[in-house]
């Protein structure tokens, strides 16, 4: 072979190992780059997703916790409306308990004080009131000094109005000598308004 062949060859040798060597090169750069890029990317990625109990996170469970978060506060605000509602029953309820309770101790206090004329009592009360109707209203008053104050109540239902008048007319006199005159004759006064005189039952 020629001197000059030989030449060609070395040199056509010598350019294919130095493009082979640049191709070389230029494809571990390019590929170290492209895992470094890659790599950057993964990263940045990863730093924009919120911390989880789990290593995925995607565009559906986002949604998903969001609506969770969302429900969850609905539920808060629905537990404290019933908070304060349970609270607003509380004390209402505590209101009318304490309401029924005065009502019945006003109740106790009228049926204390209610006078009733039974029956069985009537006839002998109005014979008795027709007695004391005709006295004077001093001995009337002298008389009823010694009875209680329910049965003065009971005889003064019955007798007529003028003779009831004349008989307090006397103990408001007699008050200026006997000041508990006076107040026996405001609580009979008061009594005569609470007095039920029984009615015998309709006959059919």
């Amino acid at each position: 072979m020629s001197r000059l062949l030989k030449t060609i060859l070395l040199v056509l040798l010598g350019l294919l190992l130095g493009t082979g060597t640049t191709i070389y090169v230029l494809w571990k750069t390019t590929s170290l780059y492209a895992d470094k890029l890659v790599a950057e990317r993964a990263a940045a990625e990863a730093a924009k997703k919120p911390d989880k109990p789990w290593d995925f996170w995607t565009v559906a469970i986002e949604n998903l916790s969001n609506d969770l978060k969302a429900e969850r506060a609905q539920v808060k605000k629905k537990e404290d409306e019933l908070d304060q509602r349970e609270a607003r029953l509380n004390v209402e309820e505590q209101e009318l308990t304490k309401t029924r309770r005065q009502i019945e101790a006003m109740r106790t206090a009228i049926d204390q004080r209610l006078v009733e004329v039974g029956l069985g009592e009537q006839a002998n009360l109005k014979k008795l009131a027709q007695s004391y109707s005709t006295l004077s209203p001093k001995a009337a008053v002298a008389i009823f000094r010694d009875m209680s104050d329910r049965t003065v109540v009971k005889l003064l239902s019955i007798m007529k109005p003028d003779v009831v008048g004349a008989i307090f007319e006397e103990m408001s006199r007699e008050s200026a000598v006997d000041p508990n005159l006076a107040k026996r004759a405001a609580s009979i006064t008061d009594q005569l308004r609470l007095v039920r005189v029984a009615k015998p039952p309709p006959t059919n």
